[in-house]
């Protein structure tokens, strides 16, 4: 896979996450903690995509770095906001969450490794 399809693939990825984390806040109750927590999971769990796309426009590798952390930060928010919808039993089956924990998971670690790598041939070109 060549670096550009290993961008889209994260791109197309990080969509698809976002338009899941959309459906899942639509289907929370309408209570108070549902909308809460549905307001917070559209807000970080939206965020990644577009960060992303940003990064790939970076002016520099530090902006690159920041970019994808910024990413990072709004998945791992989302991450604990989809633990909290799970473990407050707000979707039933809880268990229709575990794809999106698992996703969210994956790309947390893609992102970890992609900050890692950024960082490392910045030392090496400083």
């Amino acid at each position: 896979m060549t670096k550009e399809n290993k961008e889209v693939n994260l791109e197309d990825r990080l969509i698809d996450f976002a338009v899941r984390i959309i459906y899942l806040a639509e289907s929370l109750p309408k209570t108070k903690a549902g909308n809460h927590i549905a307001g917070q999971l559209i807000r970080c769990g939206t965020s990644p995509a577009p960060n992303y796309g940003e990064a790939q426009d970076a002016e520099s590798r530090a902006d690159f770095i920041h970019k994808m952390k910024v990413s990072l930060k709004e998945l791992r928010e989302t991450k604990i906001w989809l633990l909290i919808t799970k473990k407050a039993n707000l979707i039933k089956p809880a268990s229709k969450l575990e794809p999106l924990i698992d996703e969210s998971n994956q790309l947390i670690s893609i992102f970890v490794a992609s900050v890692k790598t950024a960082k490392q041939n910045k030392s090496k070109h400083s």
